[in-house]
C-alpha cells in the first residue's frame, strides 16, 4: 500500500511480486485480486489482504519457502536480517527500489 490508502492495486501488488522474484503479468494480478475482492472494488483492502495471505500460506509449503527467502536476506547467516543486508537485497534482486525506497521500508519495519 504505498500510497497509504488502504488499498492495494494491481501496480502496488506487480511492485512487491517483481520485488520477490516474480514476473505475473496484469491479467494474472487482476486474477488474485478477483480472488479476494470481496466488495468488488478492484483493490485489496486489510482483511482481503488476510485472506489472500491465508490461501497463499495453504497453497505451498510456506515453511520452508519462508526459511528459504529468510537465507536471501540473512548474507552472514547470524539469524538476524540488518539494514545493510536488507539494502543489497531490496537494490539488487528483482525489482530493484530506489535508496529512498528502501529508507523508508526500514523506517516502517
Amino acid at each position: 500500500d504505498k500510497d497509504g490508502d488502504g488499498q492495494i492495486t494491481t501496480k502496488e501488488l506487480g511492485t512487491v511480486m517483481r520485488s520477490l522474484g516474480q514476473n505475473p503479468s496484469e491479467s494474472e494480478l487482476q486474477d488474485m485480486i478477483n480472488e479476494v475482492d470481496a466488495d468488488n472494488n478492484g483493490t485489496i483492502d486489510f482483511p482481503e489482504f488476510l485472506t489472500m495471505m491465508a490461501r497463499k500460506m495453504k497453497d505451498t509449503d510456506s515453511e520452508e519457502e519462508i526459511r528459504e527467502a529468510f537465507k536471501v536476506f540473512d548474507r552472514d547467516n547470524n539469524g538476524f536480517i540488518s539494514a545493510v543486508e536488507l539494502r543489497h537485497v531490496m537494490t539488487s534482486i528483482g525489482e530493484k527500489l530506489t535508496d529512498d525506497e528502501v529508507d523508508e521500508m526500514i523506517r516502517e519495519a
